[in-house]
């Protein structure tokens, strides 16, 4: 997880959750990391750790040994699900340095709200 993405999401947080949206952040850091990484950094959004990867193989997010000592991690990526579960939105990269931001995702929701569907890739 980027820190500067995620700072960038705690900022914008009361907006986004103001508007319906909840962030959450997963990983496949152990739940004692990702709780440390949020309490260090101060973020009040929720982490979900995914040490085995389901979800992110599930998703086609596994970046395999692109991590620190050729561990796995999950390939950056931001979706809008909605509450039947469909992703209706998505921003994924293979560019680390390419993330969307919170204005990004907020723009999306409103064409969501419209009643279009768009992906960003």
């Amino acid at each position: 997880m980027c820190n500067s993405e995620l700072r960038s999401f705690q900022d914008k947080l009361s907006e986004l959750e103001s508007r319906g949206i909840r962030v959450v952040a997963l990983s496949v850091d152990a739940p004692e990391i990702n709780r440390r990484q949020r309490q260090k950094l101060h973020f009040t959004f929720t982490f979900l750790s995914d040490p085995k990867a389901e979800v992110i193989r599930r998703y086609d997010l596994l970046h395999a040994g692109a991590g620190p000592k050729g561990t796995d991690i999950a390939r950056p990526a931001e979706f809008l699900i909605d509450s039947n579960g469909i992703t209706r939105w998505l921003n994924l990269t293979g560019n680390i340095a390419v993330r969307a931001r919170p204005e990004q995702v907020l723009e999306a929701f409103h064409e969501m709200e419209q009643g279009g569907t768009s992906t960003a890739q």
